[in-house]
């Protein structure tokens, strides 16, 4: 019988890719980090470059110019991208394990063929579901598509969209069948040049802020019937199932957020000298970085092991959940300590310890907060999945 390899030993092509990806966010991301948290949006150099990388379209099959990868690599490209920067961390996120992967399951031949050829040529892709009044509760949704013809006429508002300023494909929810409530939703895809959609308000954020979160302003949007993705109604399934492999990769972003606020204290601890010896000597601070590391490891098993499980075509819901709930309290911990171990510094913008303090704290909050991730994993637990 052939050993099973355990979770944190990676294949050939995956140490590869992981190198690849850690190589490109040291040289090419890190400096200019700072300076796109600073003005708030990304540096436009960046963008080309990730789709360059393939990590703009890491599942999608290589005849339609995809890197022709699988969940896992998609998962490795967040975390390390994150440990540099956990706003570039969420634009491939996105792009990734919400769209595309919408589209790669649930969308026709000819949608799937054309949507997913631009996404791995330039083209960025947002995920719009939450509104003003469907946060949590996501499928209390009030945007409205009518039957017209050939097409779907939508009208309505969605908030807190990532990815908005910059994409040009958007996976749109809205219910056709507002009688039916949740059985009515269908998602859509938007093109940005489509007469009456607009892209609002850029939100001014606390963290991940090179991140655009814009506002959707849909008026009498015309969207051609070919473009309904997957089945008219079958909005909500799409939604669930896209959001329980996104989570994974939200739990990736703060997992490489936490290993950099980590490497971040290591760096400093082993320099910073008081009392006639480098701090890192001292118990005490050995203590909080051994604390530091035991956590993001345990956290990397869980984001680790969900996403195999996704790959191996077994169950995740739950292990889901469960990464994405411990990997955001750990992001929490990790990158505070880090800021504590760096004192004064720390605290400054001269070192990128605060900007991961606070790019931390969304994990705890988009694709479903960390009260709905408990509710799921009870939800599961309680009926014996």
């Amino acid at each position: 019988m052939s050993p099973i390899p355990p979770l944190t030993v990676l294949s050939e092509e995956e140490q590869i890719f992981q190198q690849t990806i850690r190589g490109f966010a040291r040289q090419e991301l890190a400096p200019r980090v700072a300076k796109m948290d600073q003005q708030g949006h990304y540096d436009p150099e960046i963008l080309p470059m990730l789709f360059d990388l393939g990590v703009m379209a890491v599942e999608t099959p290589e005849e339609l110019g995809g890197a022709g990868g699988n969940f896992f690599l998609s998962v490795l490209a967040v975390e390390e991208l994150s440990r540099v920067d956990a706003a570039v961390g969420v634009l491939v996120d996105v792009q990734n394990t919400l769209v595309a992967n919408a589209v790669l399951r649930f969308a026709s031949k000819e949608l799937r063929e054309r949507v997913l050829r631009k996404m791995a040529n330039g083209t960025v892709a947002a995920y719009a579901l939450s509104e003003e009044a469907a946060g949590s509760d996501a499928f209390a949704l009030q945007t409205r598509a009518v039957e017209d013809g050939d097409h779907f006429v939508l009208n309505g508002r969605k908030l807190f969209i990532t990815n908005a300023g910059e994409a040009g494909v958007f996976l749109i929810m809205a219910n056709a069948n507002p009688e039916a409530g949740y059985r009515g939703i269908t998602s859509f895809i938007v093109e940005r040049d489509f007469e009456g959609f607009e892209v609002g308000k850029k939100e001014d954020k606390l963290g991940i802020r090179a991140s655009s979160t814009c506002e959707l302003i849909l008026d009498e949007v015309r969207v051609p019937k070919k473009n309904v993705v997957g089945e008219v109604g079958k909005g909500y399934k799409i939604a669930i199932e896209t959001l329980n492999e996104g989570r994974i990769g939200i739990g990736a972003q703060m997992v490489g957020t936490a290993q950099g606020a980590l490497d971040d204290a290591l760096s400093y601890t082993a320099e910073r000298r008081q009392f006639g010896q480098p701090i890192g000597e001292f118990q005490g601070v050995q203590f909080q970085l051994a604390q530091m590391a035991t956590e993001v490891e345990a956290a990397r098993l869980m984001v680790y092991n969900a996403a195999r499980l996704k790959d191996a075509g077994e169950p995740f819901l739950t292990q889901a959940a469960m990464a994405k709930l411990f990997s955001s309290d750990v992001a929490e911990r990790v990158t505070s300590s880090a800021v504590e171990l760096l004192g004064g510094v720390g605290y400054t913008k001269e070192y990128p310890a605060e900007k991961r303090y606070r790019d931390a704290k969304i994990g705890k909050i988009y694709e479903g907060t960390s009260n709905m991730q408990l509710q799921t994993i009870a939800r599961q637990i309680q009926r014996g999945a």
